[in-house]
């Protein structure tokens, strides 16, 4: 798909996203219309993102259905709610909201107020992601340590890529979070990392790879690599307390 035609498409898909808020949300007091497709980068499989604020709901709700042939998923929230999970985005590292909000395009009546919190989620994202430290940090280290350690023994094939899948979405994390970058799931993993180090995305992709074809050696090399910007494997010692309401009584 040429630039000509991903930007038919944008146009398209931003005409639909009126329709659904005008149909669907009336009310409602402005929306962000988001997603690759909107960002030049779609195709037609893509989806739309649609975050829409009222000026106060019960509860925030998200929904997916599919509108004149692409899927939509909204995000249905007042000022409230829409603050709590750009704050969530923060503390998880993962700015999936703030994303949507900070790259959407603006439409609705109060153009004022989605702009000021878009300029938030922009000021959030430029921000980046609190410091990897406390028991989310140990958490990751000993995950990303326990997965690096079925990588070490002799398996079948299978069981290597199956680790390997496993270890991918963690050792993403401790890589881009550890250098103070937000992370993010699936698809986001490579691009963040090849934002941050095109070097070091290429011998990610690479090693993950090989694992994925039963040769775990180059994978647990770069998990071991990363693990020693942190003081290396973190097995000993780790702790993790259940909740205390965590006991059902017979």
């Amino acid at each position: 798909m040429d630039d000509i035609q991903k930007h038919v498409l944008a146009k398209r898909a931003l005409a639909v996203a009126r329709h659904c808020i005008a149909s669907r949300y009336p009310g409602a007091a402005f929306a962000y219309v988001a997603g690759s497709i909107m960002r030049g980068e779609g195709t037609t499989f893509s989806d739309i993102d649609l975050v829409v604020v009222f000026s106060s709901l019960e509860r925030a709700w998200r929904e997916s259905f599919t509108a004149d042939g692409f899927p939509v998923e909204a995000f249905v929230h007042d000022p409230q709610t829409l603050a709590h999970y750009l704050h969530q985005d923060a503390d998880s590292g993962y700015p999936i909201m703030a994303n949507m909000v900070a790259t959407g395009c603006i439409v609705g009546a109060d153009i004022d107020s989605a702009g000021a919190i878009q300029a938030k989620a922009a000021s959030m994202l430029a921000a980046g992601p609190k410091p990897l430290a406390g028991a989310d940090y140990d958490m990751l280290r000993y995950q990303v340590t326990d997965l690096a350690d079925d990588l070490r023994g002799t398996r079948p094939p299978e069981e290597i890529a199956a680790i390997a899948a496993l270890l991918y979405q963690k050792l993403a994390d401790l890589i881009l979070l550890g250098r103070g970058a937000w992370t993010g799931r699936g698809k986001w993993a490579p691009r963040l990392i090849k934002k941050l180090d095109a070097q070091l995305a290429a011998e990610f992709d690479a090693a993950f790879r090989l694992a994925a074809a039963g040769d775990g050696a180059r994978f647990l090399a770069l998990a071991d690599q990363e693990l020693g910007l942190h003081g290396g494997r973190y097995f000993e010692g780790y702790r993790q307390n259940a909740p205390l309401e965590a006991r059902r009584l017979e």
